[in-house]
């Protein structure tokens, strides 16, 4: 068959020459003939080609098609790798131009991939077209005729950096290898760069990126995109972030020393924010605050200069002299002389006098009477009182009266199967008890006996220590049994407490505010004093017995403020660490400091944290009342684990506000995930939120999710959150990708350092849109993962149904909202009011043996600071008010049992005379009474060891 076709085309070859000879020999002879000054005919023009064939490339397995088109051309054929295409494969036409008269020949053929593969030479598959006419031949260019592809993987991938502002950035890119060659785009954020729109960007011929000066802007996700006419391809996404180093800022002035008188302390501080650390730049290396020593001058009071000589003798009979104050004169807030400066004598011995008139000696004897009398009514009254009141005859360092008096109930409850979770499958254990105290919180009237001192029973006390008392005395105290133990409503509407919350919109990855709204509470109170708090929210108040006088009562109230003027006025780094609250009137007038706690969410280091009590002035400014490291007099700041609790003297707004030292700093973070089934839809919703670890702050997320129809999924975790200046990420993970779809590029989403960091009790929230691909999908599990970048991580498992006939009320919290938000009168406070007199009258009287308010205070671990309670009329009423406020959540009296039991040991050793005395009650309190069995053991004499179940 090779043989055939190859004859076939000698033989047409053979014809094409023949033909050609005979024209060329008529063409001679006719032009032989012609004048020689006349144009050549059209029949002896060489062909000329108008379109000649062009390079292409098979796709696929799509042939392609070479076209040639000459004039004038009698035929035209193909001529593919030294070989001519058969005439069957060729697809001709003619035309003549109306422009020149030429006939015009076209001709086409096709190339398939076949022939392409087929083809084994040292050169790509290649054709040309000849074309003849009657003087002859004209051939084209050749044509190559290659397969096209793009393999899939790069030769190079770009690398992700981490580049500081102004710095240059280089991403290098090698595309797949491929014919035609690829073209290569880069993408940013999935958008086309181009260096047309952008001087600082360039992009060489030799396919990298190059950023010459790095932007913030810069900072994004970069693709290198590469194309041509059979496929594109992706590298691998290379992440530039353009971080900011810190820089200081310039020294604040030095402060006034810190002392009135004689060595002090000066400082002065600076921010690390010209500029602040961005995108993981590194913290400002240094100290953000310098100290120095000074010297105050102490105060000089003045002194008397010595006498004048005498005056002569006047009119009057009297003679006078005079002296200064400037012996030495007064200087520094120093206090003036006392006394007179001028003295007047009769100078002739009483000779010479006035008459007095006799009515004046009649007031003088009349006033004295009436004192008289008014002193002996008073000694009566005070005599009465205390026989009426002599019942309470219990001695303040018999912790039986302590301990017996009050208990904590033990109660059975479920461990696992937490009613906050929508699904709570596994099986409660009835085994496992658990403790509940008293709430932060006051229930209505109904629920008073729980905060009655005892269940029905009768305890008899044995006074142990008479040293300072001087007496043995019995007390007996009565009361009730409690009618129910659990706090109830747990279904009750988080808005039906004190005051109700504006609801707010949720906004996509950043900051919302649940409410402008004020949390208000008020309470009226009078001399007994009494308790404030807002329900679920970390914050009370704490008016002591006494600090209202008799017969005067205060409307006070405490509001939080959850608006985002608090945070507008802070300067350089600091953050609030709990909410603002103020509380007044501000007229208030007491005669001893309230005590006030506050939630906070710092993890407390003093090396790593600058934590400040500040309180907003008039034209709504921050000002620093006290740091928490330092001692003053002013006011008294105990900080704990997860709150603050403040001993204050003045109304007004206090904040805990905190500013970082290093980048170990840590604020926790409390993380939840929310979910809800959209109404007629096949979509899912899971909104995972991040909010300052503080009631208050959580329950914004709570108020915002109840509006929504929100179901809380996990229990909520902690995160500790670094000062490092890196992110926060939130990604999902395990969803069943055959049940569940998710849209792309949304799996991981991420906060900004500054959006945590400064979030200032506003909660952030990102949602993830899930959608199943069938309504019998009934069950989503999954994971979401929280992580800072270069910090800690948490996960939150989800296990959840989402069928819409599920969607029922699920509590939030394990406590009741109150309803009730004050308290007055003994009710409000653990220490029965008997005990706390006694306590203070003991104590607060300095002892050689060392039994004082100190030693109170010691065994109290309240022993810092001590300078502000020795300022107060009854340090020991001011410690005990500091006690109450620190054990406000749970009901145990054990440790202050604890403390005067060490006491009376101490007292014991030191005084040999009370060896004879019956032995301490304190020996034989068990460590276990009050939060162990539920048992209180009173072992007070031989015939009286009664033995009582709380």
């Amino acid at each position: 068959m090779g043989a055939l076709t190859k004859g076939r085309y000698l033989s047409m070859a053979g014809l094409l020459l023949l033909v050609y000879c005979t024209v060329s020999v008529i063409s001679k002879g006719t032009t032989g003939d012609a004048q020689p000054d006349a144009l050549p005919s059209v029949q002896g023009t060489l062909p000329h080609f108008i379109q000649e064939p062009e390079d292409a490339y098979i796709v696929k397995s799509n042939p392609i098609k070479l076209h040639c088109r000459a004039a004038p051309a009698l035929q035209i054929f193909f001529k593919c790798n030294g070989e001519w295409v058969h005439q069957n494969e060729h697809f001709s036409q003619e035309y003549k131009d109306l422009n020149t008269g030429l006939k015009v020949r076209e001709v086409m053929i096709n190339v398939s991939r076949q022939q392409v593969e087929d083809f084994h030479g040292p050169e790509d598959y290649w054709c040309l077209c000849v074309a003849w006419s009657h003087l002859g031949t004209s051939k084209s260019r050749k044509a190559t005729v290659r397969i096209a592809y793009l393999r899939k993987n790069f030769e190079q991938d770009p690398q992700g950096k981490e580049v500081p502002i102004n710095g240059m950035i280089v991403l290098h890119c090698r595309p797949p290898e491929g014919v035609p060659v690829a073209e290569v785009e880069w993408l940013k954020n999935e958008e086309l760069l181009s260096s047309l729109t952008d001087d600082n960007i360039d992009t060489r011929a030799d396919h990298n990126l190059i950023i010459n000066e790095a932007r913030l802007s810069d900072s994004g996700n970069y693709t290198c995109l590469a194309s041509n006419i059979v496929a594109k391809r992706r590298s691998a996404t290379a992440t530039v972030i353009v971080f900011v180093n810190g820089g200081w800022s310039l020294w604040t002035e030095w402060s006034p020393c810190n002392v009135p008188c004689g060595r002090g302390v000066q400082k002065r501080s600076r921010t690390c924010t010209n500029p602040a650390p961005l995108n993981g730049g590194a913290f400002c290396e240094g100290m953000s605050v310098q100290k120095i020593t000074c010297n105050a001058p102490c105060p000089i009071d003045g002194g008397w200069d010595e006498w004048s000589e005498w005056t002569v003798c006047s009119s009057q009979c009297e003679k006078q002299r005079s002296r200064e104050c400037n012996s030495p004169a007064p200087r520094h807030r120093g206090k003036m002389c006392e006394g007179n400066s001028e003295a007047t004598e009769n100078c002739t011995d009483g000779l010479c006098t006035q008459s007095m008139d006799s009515t004046s000696d009649v007031a003088l004897y009349s006033g004295l009477g009436a004192g008289i009398i008014a002193v002996a009514i008073l000694v009566v009254a005070v005599m009465l009182y205390r026989k009426n009141h002599s019942e309470y005859g219990v001695d303040v360092i018999d912790s039986s009266a302590l301990t017996g008096g009050f208990q904590s109930f033990n109660f059975k409850t479920t461990r696992q199967g937490n009613p906050l979770l929508l699904n709570s499958t596994m099986q409660p254990d009835l085994t496992v008890g658990r403790t509940y105290s008293t709430p932060l919180c006051f229930q209505d009237s109904t629920d008073k006996e729980l905060f009655d001192p005892l269940p029905d029973i009768k305890v008899k006390v044995q006074s142990s220590f008479m040293v300072s008392l001087g007496v043995a005395e019995r007390a007996e105290f009565h009361a009730k049994a409690p009618a129910e133990t659990f706090p109830r409503d747990l279904s009750r509407d988080y808005s039906s407490t004190a005051d109700r919350r504006k609801k707010g919109l949720l906004t996509l990855n950043g900051p919302f505010s649940t409410c402008k709204e004020q949390l208000r509470t008020t309470g009226v109170f009078g001399h007994p004093g009494g308790r404030l708090m807002v329900p679920n929210t970390g914050v009370s108040l704490l008016v002591p017995h006494g600090a209202v006088a008799e017969n005067m009562s205060w409307e006070m109230y405490m509001v939080i403020n959850q608006g985002e003027a608090s945070v507008q006025t802070l300067e350089g780094c600091e953050i609030l660490l709990g909410p603002e609250v103020m509380y007044g009137p501000p007229g208030l007038d007491l005669f001893c400091p309230v005590a006030m706690t506050i939630a906070h969410c710092a993890e407390v280091d003093t090396e790593n944290w600058n934590i400040q009590l500040k309180r907003k002035t008039q034209d709504s400014k921050w000002e620093e009342v006290m740091s928490v490291e330092e001692e003053s007099t002013s006011c008294y700041c105990l900080m704990d684990s997860t709150s603050c609790h403040l001993l204050l003297d003045q109304p007004g707004s206090y904040a805990l506000v905190g500013e970082p030292l290093t980048q170990a700093a840590i604020k926790r973070l409390k993380l939840a995930v929310f979910g809800s089934m959209e109404a007629g839809s096949m979509s899912y919703s899971l909104r995972v939120y991040c909010v300052d670890d503080t009631p208050h702050a959580f329950q914004g997320v709570v108020a915002a999710e109840k509006t929504r129809g929100g179901q809380l999924l996990e229990e909520p975790k902690m995160l500790p959150f670094r000062a490092n200046t890196f992110s926060l990420q939130v990604s999902i993970q395990d969803v069943p990708q055959f049940l569940w779809s998710i849209k792309p590029f949304t799996t991981c989403q991420e906060f900004s350092f500054p959006q945590v960091w400064c979030s200032n009790q506003q909660p952030l929230h990102c949602a993830f849109s899930l959608e199943r691909y069938s309504p019998a999908t009934a069950q989503l599990s999954c994971k979401i993962s929280v992580r800072q970048v270069k910090g800690h991580e948490q996960i939150l498992q989800v296990y959840t149904a989402v069928a819409e006939t599920e969607k029922e009320s699920v509590p939030f919290f394990m406590q009741t909202d109150c309803t009730i938000t004050s308290q007055t009168g003994p009710k409000a406070f653990k220490i029965p009011l008997s005990i706390r007199q006694r306590i203070c009258a003991t104590f607060d009287t300095a002892n050689a043996k060392g039994k004082d308010w100190q030693l109170l205070a010691q065994k109290l671990h309240l022993d810092r600071n001590l300078g502000y309670f020795a300022k107060q009329r009854s340090p020991s009423a001011v410690i005990l008010s500091l006690w109450e406020a620190r054990h406000q959540d749970t009901a145990d009296l054990d440790s202050l049992a604890s403390a005067l039991e060490e006491i009376g040991k101490i007292h014991s050793k030191s005084s040999p005379k009370d060896q004879d005395e019956p032995e301490s009650d304190f020996n034989h309190i068990q460590a276990g009474s009050v939060y162990g069995t539920g048992k209180l053991t009173n072992q007070t004499t031989e015939d009286s060891a009664p033995e009582y179940t709380g």
